[in-house]
């Protein structure tokens, strides 16, 4: 890993730290987030819920809003299909709580994977008007392109809903209200332009009281829209958009709502995820914990297990969903680690020459596919789809690397594709088997058009040197004011210079080490390196340390944490 740092302009920086009342690391941090100045750094430290803009401004929405109120008025049966991931999910879930809060009683769908497909299928729609057609259809994180769909459901009589952040492929859909950002960007969007779809349902809501509060209704003066905050952070979290603007302050916000949350359901989620709501949320309680669980019924049964436990009203019901979760989490978790030893064996084999790698095999379950991509990209530094077996078809997930956008490349790829979709980072693909080799190449040579013929070694960006004694309470509790960390504001790698261990690291678990060693005042800092036990750094030799500093609760005592990120012997001088 090669280690990277540009110095700021030290002028600049000096006086955001003065002007802000900062030290001059977080000052640093905040200027290269191309916060530079005061205001903007208020701002950004201390996001005010009343600081999002009027929800009317999203194209449609004021449409959508008016249709859903119409609903609630004449008590139409409503149906709400969501995606099966952690933002449809979350958006299925605070939009029937809405409704339900109104009086309705709208069906939810869920598309099953192996069943449905990805997104708004026939088969998913026909299973969702199985028990009665309805007046009006919303569908969630899915539909964009799904014109052939829309179609079929207008001549059905249904009129249509789509609230998605996915780019669209063929144009703006003309027989629905569509909310989407991308496919009606604005010149001042730059708040909400990133939204994922719990962000624009949250928004969506925010409209609807608006304008029933408008008409007095009475039930819009008792919703308290900040309730809703928990269920826009996790979406907007696990889906990793860009956590600045809306995104930011609905996930800041909506962090602080899930520590207290009374929904029964995410309480026993919690307690079955291990998650510690009395320290406080964190952006990897989502990701690596709550998320994985709720993800884990849409890859191996039926997402609607994980709406129902979010929606569910009874502790004890919760509690028995959550420990079903948890078992389906635990049987992909086992896939998942068989298919990644053999997909990084047919990388090495095979394929360790291609700029891009596109795998595929018979026996994978499609659904449990992206985190492999994901995986397998990070080890080798290349974007990765990994694909499994359905039917003459072969579906899985890609993953990508920075500086390549995956929507571009796929684009490149079109015609050897039956249907794809997605972010930059993130796409859904799916391909005719006899189409996999023309796409193998395809997407790599996508890749060396962006790249060239070598990508580069994967650099690790120092955001900031510090001294070891700088480091303690006072700039502990400044990174806090930064939080939450994710896509766009990435947790600040903090380089340390000079540091020599006296003793050996102490391996743990075979896997992980704990070190330590002493500023020049002879205070002990502590630290540990998680799958580094491998990498042991020498003692009693100068090394470089890139580190997050984090908090670690234990034992009902906070202590403060330097976790290793990479280490490098000093260079003399």
């Amino acid at each position: 890993m090669r280690w990277t740092y540009t110095p700021p302009p030290a002028d600049e920086v000096g006086a955001l730290s003065k002007d802000a009342s900062l030290s001059p690391q977080i000052a640093e941090l905040l200027w290269r987030l191309d916060i530079k100045t005061e205001a903007k750094a208020k701002q950004f430290l201390h996001p005010a819920i009343a600081e999002l803009a009027d929800p009317f401004l999203l194209t449609n929405l004021e449409d959508a809003a008016k249709r859903l109120a119409a609903a609630i008025e004449a008590r139409e049966d409503v149906v709400v299909l969501g995606d099966y991931d952690v933002d449809g999910v979350s958006s299925t879930t605070l939009l029937v709580s809405i409704l339900r809060r109104f009086g309705l009683s709208p069906r939810y769908v869920v598309p099953r994977r192996m069943e449905d497909g990805y997104g708004l299928s026939r088969s998913a729609i026909d299973r969702a008007l199985r028990d009665g057609k309805p007046q009006l259809f919303v569908a969630l994180d899915c539909g964009t392109n799904s014109l052939e769909e829309i179609a079929y459901l207008r001549s059905e009589g249904v009129d249509v809903i789509i609230v998605d952040h996915h780019r669209s492929r063929e144009g703006a859909v003309t027989d629905a209200i569509l909310i989407n950002p991308h496919v009606y960007p604005g010149e001042d969007d730059d708040a909400w332009r990133n939204l994922c779809t719990v962000g624009l349902v949250f928004k969506l809501a925010h409209g609807l009281l608006k304008h029933l509060r408008q008409e007095n209704h009475p039930v819009a003066f008792r919703i308290k829209l900040r309730d809703y905050l928990d269920l826009a952070a996790m979406g907007t979290i696990a889906d990793l958009v860009p956590l600045r603007g809306e995104n930011r302050l609905m996930a800041r916000h909506g962090l602080r709502v899930l520590g207290t949350t009374e929904r029964p359901g995410l309480r026993a989620l919690m307690e079955v995820s291990g998650v510690r709501p009395e320290i406080g949320i964190a952006p990897v309680d989502i990701s690596f914990r709550m998320g994985p669980r709720i993800n884990a019924s849409g890859r191996l049964a039926d997402a609607a297990l994980s709406v129902e436990l979010l929606l569910s009203e009874s502790h004890h019901e919760g509690m028995a969903t959550a420990n079903k979760l948890d078992d389906l989490n635990r049987e992909r978790q086992d896939i998942e680690r068989a298919i990644t030893q053999e997909a990084e064996r047919l990388v090495e084999t095979l394929y360790s020459e291609d700029a891009g790698i596109v795998l595929y095999h018979d026996d994978w379950h499609p659904g449990v596919v992206g985190i492999v991509a994901g995986r397998v990209s990070r080890k080798y530094n290349r974007p990765c789809v990994v694909l499994g077996n359905e039917g003459d078809q072969a579906k899985g997930s890609g993953r990508s690397i920075d500086g390549v956008s995956l929507v571009e490349v796929l684009a490149d790829c079109d015609e050897h594709l039956g249907s794809w979709g997605g972010h930059p980072m993130a796409v859904g693909v799916g391909v005719l088997k006899e189409n996999l080799d023309g796409f193998r190449a395809a997407f790599s040579a996508a890749i060396t058009a962006r790249v060239g013929d070598e990508i580069e070694e994967r650099e690790l960006p120092i955001s900031t040197w510090l001294e070891p004694e700088q480091i303690g309470t006072k700039l502990m509790d400044e990174l806090d004011t930064l939080h939450p960390f994710g896509q766009a504001n990435a947790e600040p790698v903090c380089g340390i210079k000079g540091v020599t261990l006296r003793q050996r690291p102490d391996v743990f678990k075979q896997h992980h080490f704990r070190f330590s060693f002493e500023d020049s005042r002879g205070r002990r800092l502590f630290g540990v390196a998680w799958k580094m036990a491998d990498r042991l750094p020498p003692a009693g030799e100068s090394i470089d340390l890139a580190i997050h500093l984090r908090w670690n609760h234990f034992n009902d005592r906070k202590l403060m944490q330097l976790d290793l990120v990479d280490w490098r012997i000093s260079e003399p001088g």
